[in-house]
């Protein structure tokens, strides 16, 4: 597709390899229950599992009680909330956010899902079943939209 003006459009971030972002990235100090130098907040620190050069975007909270794992290179977008526990209706179980997964912002990830390896769930999505590897999901609740290339 030609694209007049001059304008080049560049590969989608999605698409780009991982290992590639932030090159200078270290794991963030995480104190219980206070925001980290990335206004993110985590409760019970102890059980959550952060892999390498994972990028959590500001004002996000994790529930980490019965289990939070974020594998390498995963993104969370900025204001979303990620429960192991649920206390509206009890539910409990460990998420799983599998390796170069991206969660979009104002997202909710209940208790118990694995979202799979480079699978993306769009913005203000509310996830409360498991999403498969290179699926794209969004809406309330999440439904599968596509398979990424590859995938």
């Amino acid at each position: 597709m030609k694209h007049g003006g001059g304008y080049q459009p560049k590969p989608c971030i999605a698409d780009s390899d991982p290992t590639e972002r932030f090159s200078n990235w270290d794991y963030p100090e995480i104190e219980e229950g206070k925001l980290t130098r990335y206004n993110w907040i985590v409760q019970h620190k102890e059980n959550l599992v952060l892999g390498y050069k994972t990028d959590i975007g500001a004002f996000t909270y994790i529930n980490a009680k019965y289990g939070v794992v974020l594998e390498d290179y995963a993104q969370i977008g900025s204001h979303c909330s990620i429960y192991s526990f649920s206390t509206i209706d009890d539910k409990m179980g460990q998420v799983l956010i599998k390796r170069n997964a991206r969660i979009g912002s104002h997202t909710v990830i209940m208790p118990g899902v694995t979202v799979g390896e480079n699978a993306v769930v769009g913005a203000h999505s509310f996830v409360n079943k498991d999403v498969p590897a290179n699926a794209v999901v969004a809406g309330v609740p999440a439904r599968q939209l596509q398979l990424k290339q590859g995938g």
